[in-house]
């Protein structure tokens, strides 16, 4: 078999950056893919080479499978990382990477099929003895009357949760208190799981309240051996979306680590899993906890894993899929040696509803000391477009005891620094300083809540002004016009003036 040699990232931003770093690392070329908006972007000037495959919508670029297909081919990679998003649990590229003799970096289309339907991984589940909550076993297409979902809810009882079979991230998902609420919440549910996903089949599951998110994440080989690793904490959301991770948990005892690491990992050997994946679990009030869903790919919150074990999760991802046995020592995984807090950096305005608020951003000033990572694919110079995610970078802290963690967390937020553009920077220096999160007291309501109460008070002082931040953004400004004058764009990346100020700049 010929060697792997070169790995093209079905992606891009900061997902996009991490991969490539962990490329260049293991020896293996780099190939980025890009959009019309992004042809100045950092994934595209730190890759070895870069390839044009459309607008900048989505939808025509980063989601068009035949041209990321093709690009591979004509570049010569062998490997394709999908990251997360975009097609990353798209089973239909999976096969076309296969079809294409590309290897695809993640679990087979078999096992993303069969565990991207929540109702058919919680089938996966219940067939592996995992405890499930209670809800229905077959989806409701767009055409079952709602008379027979409102019989199946009355045997499931109140309250309860219609979700999209289909996608994640709170899209489709509706929380029902009472009988007569439940067709409207069918038919928001559904429209908003057509808009996203393009299925709007929904089902059931009982509404456990005050709940933990916990999640397992998981490595898994060709040769049958899957490893489980200690698990993350993500019960900080808004609108059902992670905004803060942790690792470890401060709500699970020796005992529930152990069982649902077991747990998690019974369901990845049912389904034959391989590469890397997570799974999702509710922990309830009593300390009970309940399969969820099955996320078949990287996750955004994987640095905090790392961070607790010292295990490189893409380098192994890379590894697996060039045929690699897992030589990672069980008890090591499930060991926490730190811990580390996640927050995700958008360029969104809190006090406008978490708006995104693409711009340019003029200049960032990235903390540093030990115990700090930043992991983004925004550099000073760059125009975070409106057409995808507006992550700027996942700042990720760790520390020798929770306790350690936060007070670097607040220190380092406040040396952060983004010109040019609003970010959740203000949001999250509030939120760090609040005596629940300090004391490790919340759940998946507690963060809405919060913000509810603050009735409107804003997080930004839109007067203030920094002549220091001025004078750094000029300067870095200047710096990147003459770079990108002086290199000639994208199309050259593959070496000279251009590559060698990017890497400069990337790593400032």
């Amino acid at each position: 078999m010929t060697p792997h040699r070169k790995v093209l990232i079905a992606n891009r931003g900061e997902i996009a950056v991490r991969v490539m770093r962990a490329c260049r690392e293991l020896g293996l070329g780099t190939v980025a893919v890009y959009s019309e908006c992004d042809r100045t972007a950092l994934h595209v000037r730190l890759a070895d080479e870069a390839h044009f495959i459309g607008p900048s919508p989505a939808s025509e670029s980063y989601l068009r499978i035949d041209r990321i297909v093709d690009a591979a081919v004509r570049s010569g990679a062998t490997l394709v990382h999908p990251g997360y998003g975009f097609l990353a649990e798209n089973e239909d590229f999976a096969q076309a990477c296969a079809d294409a003799g590309l290897t695809f970096v993640g679990p087979s289309p078999e096992a993303i099929t069969r565990m991207g339907s929540k109702t058919g991984a919680r089938q996966v589940a219940l067939a592996a003895g995992v405890p499930v909550v209670p809800g229905t076993q077959e989806p409701f297409a767009d055409d079952v009357p709602d008379v027979v979902i409102a019989a199946e809810a009355k045997v499931i009882g109140y309250p309860l949760v219609v979700k999209a079979v289909a996608g994640g991230g709170g899209k489709g998902m509706r929380t029902v208190l009472r009988p007569e609420d439940l067709p409207a919440a069918i038919r928001t549910a559904r429209s908003e799981a057509g808009s996203a996903f393009g299925d709007a089949a929904i089902y059931l599951e009982r509404r456990i309240l005050r709940p933990r998110h916990i999640e397992v994440q998981l490595l898994g080989d060709a040769h049958g051996t899957v490893i489980p690793f200690v698990e993350r904490e993500c019960s900080i959301q808004r609108r059902h979306q992670k905004v803060v991770e942790e690792s470890p948990s401060l709500a699970l005892t020796a005992g529930t680590r152990r069982a649902m690491a077991e747990c998690a990992a019974a369901v990845a050997r049912t389904v034959g899993y391989t590469n890397a994946g997570t799974i999702e679990f509710l922990l309830d009030e009593d300390g009970k906890f309940y399969f969820l869903e099955m996320n078949t790919r990287l996750q955004v919150e994987h640095p905090v894993t790392e961070m607790v074990t010292g295990i490189d999760l893409v380098h192994w991802q890379l590894r697996i899929a060039m045929g690699e046995r897992l030589t990672i020592d069980p008890l090591r995984a499930l060991t926490p040696r730190a811990h580390a807090i996640e927050c995700r950096i958008y360029a969104e305005d809190p006090d406008q509803g978490f708006m995104p608020a693409p711009g340019l951003v003029r200049a960032l000033g990235v903390p540093g000391g030990p115990g700090v990572r930043d992991d983004r694919g925004v550099a000073a110079g760059f125009d975070i477009p409106l057409f995808y995610d507006s992550m700027i970078s996942k700042l990720v802290v760790w520390g020798d005891t929770r306790t350690d963690a936060i007070a670097r967390l607040a220190r380092v937020l406040d040396e952060y620094r983004v010109i040019g553009v609003r970010t959740t920077l203000p949001f999250f220096r509030w939120l760090v300083a609040q005596p629940e999160f300090a004391a490790g007291a919340f759940d998946t309501t507690y963060l809405d809540g919060l913000l509810a109460a603050r009735k409107g008070q804003a997080f930004v002082d839109a007067t203030a002004t920094d002549a220091d931040d001025a004078v750094v953004t000029a300067a870095l400004a200047a710096w990147f016009r003459a770079h990108q004058a002086s290199a000639g764009g994208p199309a050259r990346a593959a070496g000279g003036v251009w590559r060698r100020a990017a890497r400069t700049e990337a790593l400032r």
